[in-house]
């Protein structure tokens, strides 16, 4: 058994006969930790430059990992695959349900999204059949720069990674300020022309936001306060969600 330390914390990793496999993992869960350039996992991992760049340009290729927007190495959208079709990940496995209903109580496209890095992956979407809609696939990744589900996933972040987060923001600290106290979140124009969207955050046993569930489409057809007409329901469709992952916790 060998120790490795990231962030101040010990994470016990398993040594077998596969070298390769090892090695692999032990790169996958120093980037449970935060997206890590090449140089910081060669530090974390006690690997060669070579030995990490290798590993890690195939664990990409399988989508294990993947890219953010500085370049660094992020955990891959193929990890969330995976769980859900094991039925591991609660959310995924649950939230088919809810983002039909939402759909057909709005009549607006539905999304979940999962920070990433510096980006937002969506991991789960349902979409309008017909007219003009929002269209964003599963595994599309956005910028955390602008969106109402971008503000969902920065506003209760610590303060370093608020203050880096808005360096390049198309909104400002008030408007995180105002989501944490009325929980929810609206965007009008923000992250496209003509697009609005409303969020709201879906949270763990322990409080912390895991994830943003959202609506969005044509600014003509939600309106310029979209917030006002949908945040009931979309905050209603984000506790349902919470409740089920507090649940799946203590079962």
């Amino acid at each position: 058994m060998t120790i490795e330390t990231v962030n101040a914390q010990k994470i016990d990793i398993p040594e077998t006969s596969v070298g390769v496999l090892d090695k692999s993992v032990h790169i996958l869960r120093v980037l449970e930790h935060g997206p890590a350039s090449l140089s910081q996992l060669v530090e974390k991992t006690g690997y060669t430059r070579s030995t990490v760049h290798r590993l890690a340009t195939a664990l990409e290729c399988h989508q294990l990992t993947g890219r953010n927007s500085e370049g660094k190495y992020v955990l891959g959208i193929r990890l969330a695959e995976l769980a859900a079709a094991a039925g591991e990940d609660r959310l995924l496995a649950n939230c088919d349900t809810t983002l039909q209903m939402l759909l057909e109580r709005t009549g607006e496209s539905a999304q979940i999204y999962r920070r990433q890095g510096d980006q937002r992956v969506c991991i789960a979407s349902v979409e309008r059949s017909s007219g003009l809609r929002d269209s964003i696939p599963v595994g599309a990744l956005l910028s955390m720069n602008a969106g109402s589900a971008a503000h969902i996933l920065m506003a209760w972040e610590d303060s370093v990674l608020l203050y880096k987060g808005l360096k390049n923001a198309r909104f400002t600290a008030g408007t995180l300020t105002a989501v944490r106290k009325r929980g929810w979140a609206e965007s009008v124009n923000e992250r496209e022309h003509g697009v609005s969207s409303v969020s709201a955050p879906i949270r763990n046993a322990r409080n912390q936001v895991v994830a943003a569930i959202s609506i969005s489409g044509p600014t003509d057809r939600m309106g310029i306060s979209p917030g006002r007409h949908y945040a009931p329901i979309v905050m209603s469709a984000g506790n349902y969600l919470t409740e089920i992952l507090s649940n799946a916790s203590h079962a």
